[in-house]
């Protein structure tokens, strides 16, 4: 199988590729893959650190404001479609699959030019704008949730497969779990709140913990708390003023970035954090209850839109960015923390909202539409 896959940006975005390119290797050793995206991304650095080849294009998102920056990136996008075409002539794809963003309008456009099948997966609830311009052309779109499905034309090839994640259900017993917490110079009596906002932290986020901090609100629980790298200064700044030391604060575990974030989901007894796809289907994934702080700013409000459904199946609390207080997070964290019968029964409801075998049945889909392609060809319908 020759496969070109269309990621950039952002690890949302990136990771569900790779996996997905893994799990073609894994069952066909013998296939030759390649990335298309920007020399902006994470990809630059995560594509080839996973063993494959990227190409670039000069591929933007779209925005709406008509500045001279704007118009600039427009005519690159535009162009970007004549540089992919490039690219898949060279490389002759069986298939291009396209894992949502920007960059999937100009491969996938370059692909409807040049008859090459795409296939689109969606991480999201809410399907995002590439992936709706390019839904009806598509041999499939492939969804993480069973909601998208409903955000989609009828018209439209879905199947709902979940989304990729190398988080591991590690199954750690209780005196495991302790260990782990106590290496983190926490006590493994109390709950653990394990709190991030992404790869460069969430300022609204790290400012509600601070307050909590400094108020001594967290009597009850312990926090494993990853301000992201760009804020980590300015918090400890802002704990220095109220004569606290970052490194030696009771009950609070403060890092710039979270390396092993498997361990840490798996020690943790409640998550507060964006609600990102990606996010969303690893807290699904070990059974995690949630509160949620979805980011305002993200395209067409789908972090909400994701963290909604987890509120809606009795998994998750979501706290709008607006309405988020130190105060209204805490109280939040106690309810969850006083009563551990509502901790277990949303963790058991969140876990059923995952999707198993995500992998399996994206391959088994991407073999489909080659089958059918194939099948065409033979019966001289392309």
């Amino acid at each position: 199988m020759r496969v070109i896959i269309a990621a950039a940006g952002t690890g949302g975005h990136i990771n569900p590729g790779l996996a997905i390119a893994n799990k073609i290797k894994q069952e066909e050793p013998d296939s030759k893959i390649i990335f298309i995206g920007t020399k902006r991304g994470l990809e630059r650095d995560l594509v080839p650190r996973n063993g494959y080849e990227l190409k670039t294009i000069e591929s933007y998102g779209i925005s709406r404001s008509l500045t001279i920056k704007n118009i600039k990136r427009l005519i690159k996008t535009i162009l970007s479609v004549g540089e992919a075409k490039k690219i898949i002539k060279a490389f002759k794809p069986n298939i291009i699959i396209g894992t949502g963003g920007y960059i999937c309008v100009s491969v996938c456009k370059a692909a409807q030019s040049l008859k090459v099948p795409y296939v689109i997966h969606e991480s999201n609830v809410l399907p995002g704008v590439a992936t709706k311009m390019l839904a009806k052309k598509a041999s499939k779109i492939l969804v993480g949730f069973e909601e998208a499905k409903d955000r989609l034309d009828k018209s439209v090839k879905v199947a709902v497969t979940g989304t990729p994640t190398k988080i591991k259900d590690l199954q750690l017993n209780d005196y495991e779990v302790k260990s782990k917490v106590e290496e983190l110079g926490l006590s493994g009596d109390y709950p653990v709140v394990l709190v991030f906002g992404g790869s460069q932290g969430a300022e609204s986020i790290n400012k509600s913990l601070i307050e909590i901090i400094e108020n001594k609100m967290n009597k009850n629980y312990q926090i494993i708390w990853a301000t992201g790298p760009k804020q980590y200064e300015i918090v400890k700044n802002e704990l220095i003023k109220e004569q606290m030391n970052i490194d030696n604060i009771d009950g609070i575990k403060v890092m710039p970035y979270i390396y092993d974030m498997e361990t840490m989901m798996n020690v943790c007894d409640i998550i507060v954090s964006r609600s990102g796809a990606m996010t969303v289907t690893e807290i699904e994934k070990l059974g995690k209850p949630a509160v949620f702080i979805p980011f305002p700013f993200a395209a067409e409000n789908h972090q909400e839109y994701n963290a909604r459904v987890l509120e809606k199946a009795g998994a998750a609390k979501v706290i709008l960015d607006k309405d988020l207080t130190a105060t209204k997070l805490n109280e939040q964290i106690e309810v969850f923390v006083e009563n551990t019968s509502t901790l277990k029964e949303m963790g058991s409801k969140s876990k059923q909202l995952f999707i198993n075998n995500v992998e399996d049945k994206i391959y088994t889909e991407i073999v489909e539409v080659l089958k059918q392609r194939s099948s065409e060809k033979v019966n001289g319908i392309l």
